[in-house]
């Protein structure tokens, strides 16, 4: 058997050892037990877009490892996998493969091919996510496309629109001009080496406040200065805002002699920047520019009042700043209280319109518009200064393309209203400072856009009056709309007339008179962080939402909004966030790198298995479960590669416990605890502390934390201390001698402890021990037996006390024949009558012994205990000295005593069978292999 199981390395887990052990059934097998606790780990659903990567791996095996030690003590787990299955990555996918043939295409079209698209993705997915081991039903996912899902979505919708947490308006949102969408704030990722066209730009100021009007010469222009990134917005500026509560100048450029209003804290450093200096001619506060007003510098004949505006810092640009409200939300939240236009400039594809006048109109705003804009400046002699700056800026995530922010018509869910961040705070987040992060995301979040311009997505079921473009959307709507979609799904938007849509009889509730050709159907759908937001829906209470932190801002918080809306409770009791994988070197991976590491590989190995072997599903499971992942996530072939030997180390150790139970029964030939050897009952001791300190690992989802007890235990505790000290007892004693049965005994114990403690981590490797074992009884996989099994009989304080005393004086011994054989000497041990005497008397009662238990401790020939130094010290002796304190009954005893320990060269002959230097001569086993093989030969 131990043979059997050397046979296999760590690369070869097969599809058959699944099968035999029932991989697949087993998740349906838990659910049909009894069990007082459930357990609910609710699958965040990846996108079905790409191939699996090791991304997905981190993710979905950290969550088999939580659901497999569930389970394992006695929770009935619920886990249901999922996917996200709309929006416009899938949709951009679907139609690159079908080339310039996309345009032509109708929206119901482009739904079947994105439909498609997804379906195939899924299934590649899926066979990933079961070769890494991951237990699921997985006959049995959900779908954000699945009518029941749609369904239940539009009723979440519904819900929030009736309590008013959703609406329509007109206000700012990023937009993408590349796909001509809406955009979330989790739909963008922020280029930090963007470059944008920066400008210094005059406002002339030609009415002063009532405060500064008497302080000012009226035959000098002063200008507001202000500083901008994009000159583009310029021309939907609206007014010029000040911090109130700051200092403001009025300077003189000593280049120019023109006057600049500016704020006190800026002018060194924008002097600087026009290479001047400037001179002070008057200071106050800025509150005192109230009333104010100043010229556009390029539309002359319109009026840009002073404002004051608390998002106005002092961190870049001059302390004044332009305020375009349809392109930032806090000019935004200027306009809404002052009562500013907010006409928007830009069309969908980010190109100026008509109304922006000939000179820009159909110029894309991030290129030649942006020029345009600078170009009037010039020509208005309004523009001091242009330079390029490298800054942050945001992109479209899915093309990777600058995004703009412009007003539009939305629909927009209400969050400030919500008491999100106040359930937040009841939920256990790990690690705990995600939870803070999440919370600042919830503080600078007023609304959240939910519409989206695309085809492939739930619509929002919503009618709009041709004439007036009142929204049409009510209860009678919502029970007739949600109906045909757990009918027909949300195809039935784009395949049904509008007046299965829309009936005659709805209309006579809402409206008399009405006819339903005054009503268009709404063309926007629903962003896909709703779609998956209102996962919830589906399945029980969660106990863990576990995902990566980019969740934080993603499907954690639209989970979380959505939920608090209608449930007004979080969707999860605890969530846990790990980071992202990089290659090894912490980059970011990438195919131009040659970095990206795919898990298929990982396990089945590449083209040239010398460069990328097959490592199998459990080294993988074992990168996963050994990094720290609650920060980023490093992984490469050295990092596999040391996984890989780490494994291979487990499963030795594993394998020499198997071996050496072969013909060992516990239920006839187990020793009982009380009649164990000291050493032994000492490694259950150990075994005590071990599963106690692992199964609080595991509860804290500390993984890494499993993995490093399980290494040291094994390694330290197993390897090279107890199965090197026992090696005599199962080699050179009888089979069946009592000594032999109780380190059986024990290595039975330690076998059952360490497989099921990795059992969730290495489901294979777990497995293949259990199927080996020669005891095995009927079921069918180690899964089905429970967690680990121990008793609090095991813990025995005083015999830790024995053991690491001996062992203080084993370190002696060894100290001082370093690299030699052990076996080549005699020790004898002085202590002066004391505890420790006593102690050292239970593991050798005899003076001098051979096969004593302190003997098997100290690993030479003979042993000897004496209370003082022989006056015939041989003059090759070494003599050492040494205390050992000993601490018994939470302190109360306490006694530091003083001990000798003599090596000598051993006196007697080498055995011929055990190898020590305690038999009579070269050619005869000593006595005690003389006894063992006469036992043998008279059986």
């Amino acid at each position: 058997r131990a043979l059997a199981l050397q046979a296999r390395r760590p690369g070869f887990d097969s599809p058959g050892r699944r099968n035999e052990c029932g991989f697949s059934e087993l998740y349906s097998w838990q659910r049909n037990q009894t069990a007082k606790k459930q357990f609910c780990l609710h699958d965040g659903p990846p996108y079905a877009n790409g191939d699996p990567h090791v991304g997905h791996a981190l993710n979905k095996i950290l969550k088999d490892i939580t659901n497999r030690f569930q389970m394992m003590r006695g929770c009935i787990v619920h886990f249901v996998p999922g996917w996200d299955c709309h929006g416009l990555p899938i949709e951009l996918k679907a139609l690159e493969e079908i080339g310039e043939e996309a345009k032509t295409l109708s929206p119901i079209e482009i739904r079947k091919k994105a439909r498609e698209f997804a379906e195939k993705t899924i299934e590649r997915q899926r066979a990933a996510f079961i070769r890494w081991g991951v237990m699921a039903d997985w006959n049995n996912c959900y779908y954000t496309f699945d009518k029941q899902y749609e369904a239940k979505q539009l009723d979440v919708f519904h819900q929030m629109f009736d309590k008013g947490y959703v609406y329509r308006d007109y206000k700012p949102v990023f937009w993408s001009p590349s796909t001509r969408t809406a955009l979330a704030e989790a739909e963008l990722e922020y280029n930090q080496q963007h470059v944008s066209r920066s400008v210094y730009a005059k406002f002339p100021l030609v009415k002063p406040s009532t405060k500064l009007a008497p302080a000012i010469d009226s035959n000098h222009c002063i200008n507001a200065l202000i500083w901008t990134t994009q000159p583009w917005t310029i021309p939907a500026n609206q007014a010029v805002c000040y911090m109130p509560n700051a200092q403001y100048s009025i300077v003189k450029c000593l280049n120019t002699e023109e006057l600049y209003l500016l704020a006190a804290e800026r002018i060194e450093f924008t002097a600087a920047a026009f290479s001047t200096q400037f001179e002070v001619l008057q200071t106050f506060i800025g509150s005192d520019l109230e009333g104010g007003i100043c010229s556009h510098p390029t539309i002359p004949e319109r009026h840009s009042p002073l404002l004051p505006a608390n998002h106005v810092n002092m961190v870049k640009g001059t302390g004044l700043v332009h305020t375009a409200p349809a392109h930032g939300m806090e000019d935004y939240g200027v306009a809404s209280h002052h009562k500013l236009s907010v006409d928007c400039l830009v069309d969908e594809d980010g190109r100026f319109t008509e109304a922006a006048g000939s000179e820009l109109q159909n110029k894309y705003v991030l290129q030649e518009g942006n020029q345009t804009v600078i170009q009037m400046l010039e020509e208005t002699k309004m523009l001091l200064k242009e330079e390029d700056v490298r800054h942050s800026y945001p992109y479209d995530w899915r093309t990777k393309k600058p995004v703009i922010i412009r007003s539009s018509k939305q629909w927009f869910v209400d969050t400030s209203t919500l008491k999100a961040k106040d359930l937040l705070h009841k939920v256990h987040t790990i690690p705990e400072s995600a939870s803070n992060s999440m919370l600042n995301m919830l503080d600078r979040r007023t609304y959240w856009c939910i519409s989206r311009q695309r085809s492939w997505g739930l619509p929002i079921p919503v009618f709009y009056h041709k004439e007036t473009a009142e929204p049409l959307i009510n209860k009678y709507t919502r029970k007739h709309l949600i109906k045909l979609v757990e009918e027909y799904g949300s195809d039935c938007w784009w395949t049904l007339p509008l007046d299965q849509l829309l009936t005659k009889d709805i209309l006579k509730q809402v409206s008399k008179g009405s006819d339903v050709l005054d009503y268009v159907k709404g063309e926007d759908v629903l962003d896909i962080w709703f779609d998956s937001g209102t996962s919830w829906a589906h399945v029980l209470e969660a106990d863990v939402y576990m995902e990566g932190k980019d969740q934080l801002g993603g499907w954690f918080q639209s989970s979380l909004l959505t939920s608090v809306a209608v449930k007004k409770q979080a969707p999860y009791r605890n969530l846990v966030v790990h980071g992202f994988t990089l290659s090894q070197t912490g980059e970011k991976m990438s195919k131009s790198l040659g970095n990206v590491v795919d898990p298929d590989v990982v396990i089945n190995g590449g083209q040239d298995p010398n460069k990328e072997p097959p490592y199998g599903a459990d080294v993988l499971r074992w990168w996963v479960a050994e990094s720290n992942v609650f920060t980023e996530v490093l992984i490469g072939p050295n990092i596999l590669n040391t996984a890989k030997e780490n494994l291979f180390k487990l499963r030795n150790t594993l394998r020499f416990m198997l071996g050496n139970l072969n013909i060992f029964d516990p239920e006839t030939e187990a020793v009982p605890s009380e009649q164990l050897q000291i050493l032994d009952q000492y490694m259950l001791h150990l075994l005590q502390e071990y599963s106690t300190e692992v199964t609080e690992a595991y509860k804290q989802y500390d993984y890494g934390k499993v993995i490093r007890l399980m290494s040291a235990f094994v390694n330290r505790d197993l390897s090279n201390f107890y199965f090197t000290i026992i090696k005599d007892r199962l080699y050179c004693e009888d089979v069946k001698a009592p000594k032999r049965l109780s380190c059986q005994t024990v290595l039975e114990k330690a076998l059952d402890v360490v497989t099921r403690s990795v059992a969730p981590i290495l489901p294979h490797l777990a497995e293949e021990v259990f199927q080996h074992l020669p005891f095995r009884k009927d079921p069918l996989s180690i899964f089905r037996t429970g967690w680990i099994k121990t008793s609090f009989i095991w813990k025995k304080p005083g015999v830790v006390e024995a053991i690491e005393g001996a062992c203080e004086m084993r370190d002696r011994f060894f100290g001082s024949i370093p690299g030699k054989n052990t076996m080549e000497y005699d020790v004898t041990v002085i202590i002066n009558p004391s505890l420790l005497l006593e102690l050292m008397e239970t593991l050798q009662a005899e003076e001098t012994s051979s096969t004593s238990q302190l003997n098997e401790i100290m690993m030479c020939s003979h042993t000897t205990i004496l209370t003082s130094v022989p006056r015939d010290l041989p003059t090759n002796a070494v003599l050492i000295e040494g205390k050992f304190v000993i601490n018994l009954q939470g302190g109360d005893i306490c006694e530091e005593s003083p001990y000798q320990v003599i090596v000598q060269p051993a006196v007697k002959e080498r055995c011929p069978r055990c190898k020590k230097y305690t038999s009579d001569s070269v050619l005869t086993p000593c006595s005690r292999c003389l006894e063992v093989i006469a036992g043998k030969w008279s059986v």
